[in-house]
């Protein structure tokens, strides 16, 4: 069934890169560019923060993204050998235009208009690493909300030329809009296309046409509890900066639609959902670092303020607190395989903050040069869970044409995965399953967490059901792993059979484990704002032959009671 379905995805996304590519070849692009546009009507609000120190920077020739930095000397940066895929998408995006704008001098406007005509001159034409749908539509927001600063003072020629280009992209990714690679990447088409309708003078049957992608992609894409269906915490930031402004465009134009106002009344609650009380989201399949200025601003626009919801069902997820104390835990399988690209095999893994200090958590994504940590950092061992034989509980799509064409999605993992979760006036407990792992070693995990009601005490148990079926494996061990944050302290206790673990507030916890010895081993926390930093892990090793039920314990310390700051 897997392989099955496996081979109708890579042929699926086969077809529709052709598709792609005839669109974007020589004998019909030639239709992008007729017609005229004359005028912008509005201009959509960027709610990304700005610096205009960097203004300087670009201005100066230095252009830092994602990590890498590269000084053009005098050439176009269009031109220059992108240092990564992440440079690239940042410099051909425009999203740096905000930093101009920010800036606010002549010097600044002058500086957008000649990379725009640099632009144009070298990639306007078509570029297939410019014009890939999700860098195309960023770029054409980006314009739209820039089209201010841009525009004043602009002499006729250039006027026209930027317009020009502009009706020209959009064309173009309204032809491919619905080849775009599906989740994130398809929706923000539909944004972009939205926008363009919205403020390009004359354009009401392209609206009409984006309404109803929007629409389409908003009611496939936003699961009934605002969960996005990738299961990545980070998209729905990225998609919030979009909507609000979008459906402030629609307020000035015309009446938003209900789609769109149904999409962000379920999606800003998941915020305070999966935030932390230190500000950062949890670390699940593909969140990395938190934008905390992003965040904020998001949540500005939250009305109900009230106590984050207990659980997300459809997008497989529940959230404890209790006290200072705040469990996150991955109760879902992951996402269908056509928006797994990014998913990670975390299933039952969790994360637990005390205050305004992360405890335990799982290795996140880095911001830059994500390529090289992707398949580490998805892998079931990069996470706070149980793994069995070093094995990951998900299947990764690798090697050969399928990876080329398709990346590397998940393609097969849990199948039923199970969470039950009840409420006592003296604790909260989630009792949750999954079968990651009974097909090629007929056991499935189960995972207890029990947190009591003043949050002193996370009582956990992991538990491998028909476990004898692996006996006749020559490999039956398995390692439950507690990654934790780096600003965490560690020390053995006694003869080691407990550890003593210490927030950077002096809050502190330890941690203890029956029948087995915790074992501290290296780790490495990705989802840090200045890139990937050393940390280490409780490693709990064992053997499905003489164990099978494993329960383990993090607790307040007496000291920590009086040291301990209620968040």
């Amino acid at each position: 069934m897997a392989r099955a379905r496996t081979g109708l995805f890579v042929a699926e996304r086969l077809a529709r890169d052709m598709r792609a590519s005839w669109a974007a070849s020589r004998l019909v692009r030639w239709r992008y560019g007729a017609g005229s546009l004359d005028r912008l009507v509005i201009a959509p609000q960027d709610l990304r923060t700005a610096d205009p120190t960097n203004a300087s920077e670009i201005y100066a020739g230095h252009f830092a993204f994602a990590g890498k930095m590269v000084a053009v000397n005098g050439r176009s940066p269009f031109e220059m050998p992108a240092p990564s895929q992440e440079w690239a998408e940042e410099l051909m995006s425009f999203a740096w235009l905000r930093h101009l704008r920010a800036a606010g001098t002549a010097i600044a406007q002058q500086n957008a208009r000649a990379l725009i005509d640099e632009w144009i001159h070298v990639c306007g034409g078509y570029d297939p690493r410019s014009w890939e749908p999700t860098i195309l539509s960023r770029r054409v927001i980006s314009w739209l909300a820039h089209a201010p600063m841009i525009l004043e003072n602009a002499d006729h020629d250039f006027y026209r030329r930027f317009l020009r280009s502009l009706l020209k992209q959009v064309r173009f990714l309204r032809k491919v809009s619905r080849d775009a690679q599906d989740g994130y990447p398809r929706l923000v088409s539909a944004i972009a296309l939205s926008f363009a309708g919205l403020c390009m003078a004359g354009q009401g049957r392209l609206l009409k046409v984006a309404q109803r992608r929007l629409a389409h992609e908003l009611g496939r894409q936003i699961l009934p509890d605002g969960v996005h269906v990738s299961r990545n915490p980070g998209v729905l930031v990225e998609l919030l900066l979009d909507l609000l402004p979008l459906r402030q465009a629609f307020a000035a134009r015309s009446v938003p639609p209900d789609a769109l106002m149904n999409a962000i009344d379920r999606t800003m609650p998941m915020l305070r959902f999966f935030r932390h009380r230190d500000g950062t989201l949890g670390n699940f399949n593909g969140m990395g670092a938190t934008a905390a200025d992003h965040l904020a601003t998001l949540l500005a626009y939250d009305d109900a303020r009230g106590r984050p919801i207990a659980a997300a069902p459809h997008g497989g997820y529940q959230r404890m607190e209790a006290g200072s104390t705040v469990v996150l835990m991955d109760t879902g399988p992951p996402p269908p395989i056509a928006v797994a690209g990014e998913a990670h095999a975390g299933c039952l893994s969790f994360e637990m903050s005390v205050g305004r200090h992360r405890l335990v958590v799982n290795c996140g994504v880095p911001t830059a040069n994500r390529a090289a940590w992707r398949a580490a950092a998805r892998a079931t061992a990069a996470h706070s869970t149980a793994v069995l034989a070093d094995t990951s509980s998900c299947r990764f799509l690798t090697g050969g044409f399928a990876e080329s064409v398709c990346g590397t999605p998940i393609v097969d993992g849990p199948h039923d995965v199970r969470a039950a979760r009840s409420e006592r006036a003296d604790s909260i407990m989630v009792r949750a399953s999954h079968d990651g792992y009974a097909p090629r070693f007929g056991v499935l995990h189960q995972r207890s967490l029990r947190l009591t009601a003043d949050g002193s005490r996370l009582d956990g148990e992991d538990v491998f059901q028909d476990a004898a079926a692996h006996i006749k494996v020559e490999d039956d061990d398995f390692a439950i792993r507690f990654h934790l944050h780096p600003a965490v302290k560690v020390s053995p206790i006694g003869a080691g059979e407990s550890l003593l673990l210490v927030l950077p507030d002096r809050d502190s916890w330890m941690f203890a484990v029956h029948d087995l010895k915790p074992v501290l081993e290296e780790s490495v926390y990705l989802g840090a704002t200045d890139g990937p930093r050393r940390t280490v892990q409780i490693v709990l090793h064992g053997r499905l032959r003489t164990s099978t039920r494993i329960r383990w314990t993090f607790i307040r310390t007496d000291a920590g009671m009086a040291a301990g700051r209620p968040a």
